[in-house]
């Protein structure tokens, strides 16, 4: 088996004690152990705040986008190698290996490009300066400076390479120093993109370490010039939001956590509007098997058309292969772990309970191509139908973090939105419509429930991606239940990682000393 071991203040070091042992998800035989017992975590986050950060930003943001561009291009040259363990480990099919990895390579370049264009400046001015006084010469201007502490990121198992890169490339680029604590279960695809990182001898000392395993003390140790970023569970959120240090120093915190993502057909929409919204709900039902925080939930269509969706539905994920997913005619591999099979099959309980009804699929079997009988965590999708989506709050509550999504009725665009609103926040809402005056009456009452809105229609159906791909140039987060965070959106995401801060003064001083002129 290997061993996942932590790197550092740049030395790869094994931990104590039982620690976990990680299995494969399709046959379930152990693969990896992680030990994070006895390790100097205060001393790594000292190292990245003595170390890590004055290296750091002492560069230009076009150094260190130089840097994010090494290692993008280290992940590119060790791309099949992470494919490859992706579907070993995470049991991912190759599809979904490359929709996680190639993310990852694709992020890091991204920011590398907004480094660049930054150009040789080390800090941020926000707009332009501001009269204070009648005086023209008393100027006030916004400037944003990196913070002088650690960005503790606390990734989740779904996305172990993308989720990882992504919030590393904008903390690097805004010049803080990275300790990254990557869900466990999933942690050797991220333990090895770490080594690729390593090797790539590209970063200064101590800029980006990695946590493989339990996060032990690591929180006990932050201050107020630290950020923790942590994508997961709303319960491990609340969690952290109550952790003393965080509470005692004010460390800002950024959470992506539940989301019952929906997908909105309006009425009467062209054919080639409707093959695109039965596509990408199948697609953001099964991808990744459902194990996306984007992944379609909720699936609301007119009244008058529920039985001809829930047909044509039901027709497209009965052609959906579930199996190995090293096999090249499967789709939908196996959930990452035992422990969220059964959390999945509790949660279709608790929808089917509270008066939901199943219409296709089966949670307790399922044949799974390549794979001995009851072996491996697998999970076909499963499609609900709720006839009385206002009656049936399991619903609108509980995420299945799996293939499964359930269908409602609604008569009116109002009531399309308020069932909408019942989700408590999400990351993403789509909508599907060729009526652009409803559409925009839509936008202003989703924006208020969602992070992101994808609008899908006969004119896009052949260029967009699936509503589900997170790109760096968006804002990814949403309010409420999804956590109220906010990370990438281009430069919006230095914001997590930056202090804003007011400068006033004589317009001809100012200019000068923030490079204006």
């Amino acid at each position: 088996m290997t061993e996942i071991q932590s790197f550092l203040e740049e030395r790869w070091q094994s931990g104590r004690g039982t620690g976990s042992t990680l299995c494969d998800p399709t046959s379930e035989r152990p693969i990896a152990t992680a030990r994070t017992e006895g390790l100097d975590l205060a001393g790594a986050l000292s190292a990245a705040r003595e170390r890590g950060g004055p290296a750091l930003r002492a560069l230009s943001f076009a150094e260190r986008g130089e840097l994010l561009r090494a290692l993008s291009a280290a992940l590119r040259d060790a791309r099949e190698e992470l494919l490859d363990l992706s579907v070993a480990s995470c049991g991912t099919t190759r599809s979904d290996a490359k929709f996680d990895v190639d993310g990852a390579i694709f992020t890091l370049a991204a920011y590398a490009e907004l480094g660049a264009g930054l150009g040789a400046r080390r800090f941020l001015v926000e707009g332009e300066g501001e009269r204070l006084t009648r005086s023209p010469r008393f100027l006030g201007y916004h400037i944003r400076v990196p913070k002088r502490g650690v960005a503790v990121h606390i990734n989740a198992f779904n996305f172990p390479a993308w989720g990882m890169a992504e919030k590393a490339a904008v903390a690097l680029l805004a010049g803080v120093p990275v300790v990254t604590k990557p869900a466990t279960s999933t942690a050797l695809l991220a333990h090895r993109l770490m080594r690729v990182v390593a090797e790539c001898g590209a970063l200064p000392e101590s800029s980006w370490q990695f946590v493989g395993g339990a996060a032990g003390d690591l929180l006990d140790h932050l201050g107020g010039q630290d950020v923790v970023a942590f994508t997961g569970s709303a319960a491990t959120a609340n969690w952290l939001r109550r952790t003393p240090s965080i509470v005692e120093h004010s460390v800002r915190l950024n959470v992506e956590a539940d989301s019952l993502n929906a997908a909105l057909l309006l009425p009467a929409v062209h054919d080639d509007t409707y093959q695109m919204f039965l596509r990408d709900v199948v697609k953001e039902m099964t991808q990744k098997s459902g194990q996306k925080c984007t992944a379609t939930r909720r699936i609301l269509v007119p009244e008058d058309d529920l039985e001809r969706v829930e047909g044509d539905l039901r027709e497209r994920l009965a052609a959906i292969k579930v199996g190995d997913p090293r096999r090249d005619d499967v789709q939908v591999g196996p959930l990452a772990t035992r422990a969220q099979l059964e959390d999945a099959r509790a949660g279709i309980g608790e929808l089917v309970e509270s008066g939901a009804r199943i219409v296709f699929g089966d949670p307790e079997r399922v044949e799974a191509l390549g794979v001995e009988p009851g072996q491996g965590c697998f999970l076909g999708p499963v499609l609900l139908r709720a006839d009385a989506p206002h009656d049936v709050p399991a619903v609108h509550a509980r995420e299945v973090f799996a293939p499964v999504a359930t269908l409602m009725g609604y008569r009116t665009a109002d009531e399309a939105a308020a069932l909408v609103a019942l989700g408590g926040g999400g990351l993403l809402c789509s909508i599907y419509s060729d009526d652009g005056s409803l559409t925009g009456e839509l936008i202003e009452s989703l924006a208020p429930f969602s992070g992101r809105l994808f609008i899908g229609g006969a004119k896009v159906a052949d260029l967009a991606p699936t509503p589900g791909t997170v790109l760096p140039s968006c804002v990814h987060g949403g309010p409420g239940r999804a956590g109220g965070g906010e990370e990438l959106g281009g430069l919006r995401g230095l914001d997590l990682y930056t202090q804003r801060t007011a400068i006033q003064g004589d317009r001809g001083v100012l200019d000068r000393l923030l490079g204006l002129r």
